[in-house]
């Protein structure tokens, strides 16, 4: 039974469940039971379809298991106790129950064997996450939550179309690899790279990760994205289109992030940016490509999180994420520091650290199937990340220049929760086999070749001499208290103002059409009323027995030509 128990209900029972517990280290202590133990129940799943019904003629299929699915499962319940175990101070039902559900939902959707199931925990993730947006309880924070779930929703919407019309071709809604051959296909394709924020798709990222709470982001940035870099790499792997977007999301967010003020906007380019590598790797298709894939997607949850977790200890502490106002943290917060700088290392791939055994993994399968421009790319996008993640978001926060402020060390959960999952991102690193051997395929590679680390050395010396080198001649962007344009611009500025444009030149007439429109509903409102009311002009001349006689009478016609035919 515990075998083939579906491992999301234990988050879902769980967040009813939590009520009962009183609020404060009891709560916050189940929390933490409840991710802890999922992973083992993952960890000693048997492989294959071990829970399924039938729902209106449909076969769903609640847990199918195998090394993808697995891997997912397991990081996003380290992602879950992690997260967590950061947020031990909150004490709002709502962000408890909303963290229980989000991860839930997530670990749901990774299991799920077929498309149906998939969209309704798909459509889970955006109804729970958009409440760590909502909890900021600004009225910003209540537009941004809008936005997102909008877009979120309309990814599952297009993904419940595609699925329909998947159905009709084939007659089936078994979730498994698709060749962009049918309407249906690429519609789940599309819905599946909204929620990946392919490029011009991508802003919800941008404009919702920041406007969450300090705990919010943690959680945020651990699901959503790397649950649709999931769904890409069961459905399409081997999708040449994807090697191409994935190679503009890893290369246009360098330049946002560079002039980005605000930290947190920061790291969530930087997420587009990784997440680029990892759509790469999908497009690739191969086993090395996908061994990549999941390892990178596995790693950057870890080191993401970590980045986010410090960026959000200095939030907590002095009120504000901006590289303008922060500076000279170090002498107080010299334990987030540390693990800020191990954040750094990580995503910026430096020997020893989680992105370096993962990362090279993707590089050298672009490599190794010619894809030449692709590996040039990737190869300037790493470059980037050391400029925006690897250096400036530590240094702006802790060395940059003294700001004045001398805020307390985070608190001690958060250091807690910072030191696990820095301890984490260095045993990867260390100790790459201990990733390999849960991968899908079998790991044929060594990270630590004399000519790899060689050249990442040499990518990473040339990246901060050339950043030194723009900072000495003035010539890198300062921090500017200023809003980037983005796309997100078009609907948020463009459009708003082209349709008032347009109304205003037919105001006239529209609101003429308005009138009649109202007018007849009006008059349509007035006939249906006169109608039925009591001895109204039509009903007035027949007697109830009458009514009642003729009603009988077409009844028994119906039931007689029924018995006949």
């Amino acid at each position: 039974m515990i075998e083939t128990f579906p491992v999301a209900f234990v988050f879902l029972f769980g967040a009813l469940v939590m009520i009962a517990f009183p609020k404060g280290w009891v709560r916050s202590s189940f929390l933490l039971i409840i991710p802890a133990t999922t992973f083992f129940l993952i960890y000693f799943l048997p492989e294959g379809n071990l829970w399924s019904i039938n729902f209106l003629d449909y076969n769903l299929e609640f847990m199918r298991v195998d090394k993808l699915s697995r891997i997912f499962g397991l990081i996003f319940c380290i992602a879950a106790f992690l997260s967590y175990l950061y947020s031990w101070h909150i004490c709002d039902t709502t962000q408890q129950m909303a963290a229980l559900g989000y991860a839930g939902s997530a670990i749901g959707a990774v299991f799920a064997g077929d498309l149906l199931t998939l969209f309704l925990y798909w459509e889970c993730t955006a109804l729970t996450s958009v409440f760590f947006i909502w909890a900021r309880k600004t009225e910003g924070s209540f537009h941004t939550g809008l936005r997102y779930l909008i877009i979120q929703i309309a990814s599952g919407v297009v993904l419940l179309a595609g699925t329909a019309l998947i159905y009709f071709d084939s007659g089936s809604i078994n979730f498994e690899k698709m060749h962009l051959n049918s309407l249906g296909e690429y519609l789940i394709f599309f819905a599946f790279g909204i929620k990946c924020a392919f490029p011009l798709l991508h802003n919800w990222l941008q404009d919702s990760y920041p406007a969450a709470t300090v705990t919010g982001t943690v959680i945020m940035s651990a699901f959503t994205t790397k649950l649709a870099v999931y769904a890409l790499a069961r459905g399409f792997p081997g999708v040449e289109a994807l090697i191409y977007i994935g190679a503009i999301m890893a290369l246009f967010p360098i330049f946002y992030a560079v002039i980005e003020n605000d930290l947190r906007r920061v790291l969530a380019y930087s997420l587009n940016n990784q997440l680029g590598f990892m759509v790469v790797g999908i497009g690739i298709g191969t086993e090395l490509a996908l061994n990549g894939t999941v390892a990178h997607a596995f790693a950057c949850i870890l080191y993401k999180a970590l980045l986010f977790m410090c960026v959000g200890a200095v939030l907590f502490r002095t009120g504000t994420a901006k590289g303008s106002e922060l500076g000279g943290l170090y002498r107080t917060m010299p334990f987030t520091m540390v693990f800020c700088i191990i954040g750094a290392a990580s995503v910026s791939a430096f020997p020893l650290f989680s992105g370096f055994i993962s990362k090279s993994l993707i590089i050298s399968a672009s490599v190794s199937e010619g894809y030449n421009v692709v590996w040039a790319i990737l190869l300037l996008a790493s470059a980037g990340v050391v400029y925006h993640s690897g250096i400036k978001v530590p240094y702006f926060m802790f060395f940059a220049h003294d700001s004045g402020l001398r805020p307390q060390e985070a608190p001690r959960h958060i250091l807690v929760a910072m030191g696990i999952t820095g301890f984490l991102c260095l045993l990867l690193g260390v100790y790459p086999d201990f990733l390999y051997r849960f991968l899908p395929f079998i790991v044929d590679y060594e990270p630590y070749s004399t000519t790899h680390i060689i050249s990442q050395l040499q990518l990473l010396f040339f990246s901060a001499l050339a950043l030194m080198v723009l900072m000495r001649t003035g010539m890198y962007p300062s921090n500017l208290r200023l809003i980037n344009v983005d796309t997100d611009w078009a609907y948020r500025r463009a459009l708003p103002s082209f349709l008032s444009s347009v109304l205003a030149l037919y105001e006239s007439k529209v609101n003429f059409l308005i009138e009649k429109v109202e007018s007849f509903f009006g008059a349509l409102f007035v006939l249906i009323r006169n109608m039925h009311k009591p001895r109204s002009n039509i009903f007035w001349n027949f007697s109830s027995s009458t009514i009642v006689f003729w009603t009988t009478f077409g009844l028994s016609v119906v039931l007689f030509i029924s018995f006949i035919f």
